[in-house]
């Protein structure tokens, strides 16, 4: 075991299977993760603690832990004084960032937030609600809910939820009125540990592998051979991070040509290209893109 240990702490439930899958396209294999708080990670200098995303900025602050993973909501409604590190874009459904958002039945008569008054408020994130309302100058009383709070939309006047794509939300025929805060999950690090010359670099390296298998999701490497007389053609329809790599075959007529492309493109790029002279074709998928 090093004697140098970053702890690093990652979220427990339902950011869990996204982040160990992340960390796992990164180059960190973690092991145990299912069975114990305390997972094995393939890398000697590193220590994991699996905590709840709500409570992982606090840790972090106190200095519990040198540094975790958590959402930007939860940072806020901490008030935690800590170091961001980066943005990773990633969440337990989609790339997209999650939304906490006011939102009451259909068949509620409030309109806006200003009809809320006097009114009850149940969520999870009270901080951030109360502050919400407090800055537009309207009183009501945020109650803290238990999860599940879709369902107590109907008992209180209204409710403060997470959302990312809204279909929960349509599912239990609630209306979004307004969003309160938007969150994207944050590598974030303790203070004390960000001056410390050891962890800090160690957090940075990990950042800059995370972002990199963040980016190599949306991304495909493509090769092919071409004639040189086609080339020029060919490198109009390319295209390219910078400029794609262009490589001499053995047979003096011709070139292969490697290049990194969104993978969402791919699949009417490559007809173009075969039908613009390209042989070989080859597509495949990527661990990493560090720009």
């Amino acid at each position: 075991m090093s004697e140098q240990i970053l702890k690093l702490g990652i979220p427990a439930g339902s950011l869990q299977k996204a982040t160990i899958e992340l960390f796992d396209k990164a180059g960190f294999h973690i092991l145990d993760s299912k069975r114990s708080y305390l997972p094995h990670v393939n890398d000697e200098q590193i220590q994991l603690i699996m905590l709840r995303a709500q409570e992982m900025s606090r840790y972090v602050e106190d200095g519990v832990i040198d540094a975790g993973i958590t959402g930007y909501d939860w940072i806020m409604e901490n008030g935690s004084d800590v170091v961001e590190v980066c943005e990773l874009a990633y969440s337990k459904a989609t790339s997209n960032p999650a939304r906490w958002v006011l939102a009451v039945p259909n068949e509620s008569a409030v309109r806006s937030a200003a009809d809320l008054a006097d009114g009850i408020i149940a969520t999870e994130l009270v901080n951030v609600t109360m502050k919400y309302f407090e800055e537009k100058g309207i009183a009501v009383k945020v109650e803290f809910s238990w999860g599940a709070t879709e369902v107590k939309a109907r008992l209180v006047d209204a409710i403060v939820e997470l959302t990312e794509t809204g279909t929960s939300l349509k599912a239990n025929n609630l209306r979004i009125m307004d969003t309160l805060i938007t969150s994207t999950t944050r590598l974030i690090v303790n203070k004390q540990a960000w001056d410390d010359t050891f962890k800090r670099e160690k957090v940075e390296n990990i950042s800059i592998l995370l972002k990199a298998a963040i980016e190599a999701r949306s991304k495909v490497g493509l090769k092919m051979n071409i004639k040189r007389g086609d080339l020029e053609s060919i490198l109009k329809i390319l295209p390219a991070e910078k400029s794609p790599t262009v490589s001499s075959l053995a047979d003096p007529d011709f070139v292969a040509i490697e290049v990194i492309i969104d993978d969402k493109i791919e699949r009417s790029l490559v007809p173009a290209l075969k039908r613009a002279g390209a042989s070989g074709v080859i597509t495949y998928p990527l661990n990493k893109v560090i720009h």
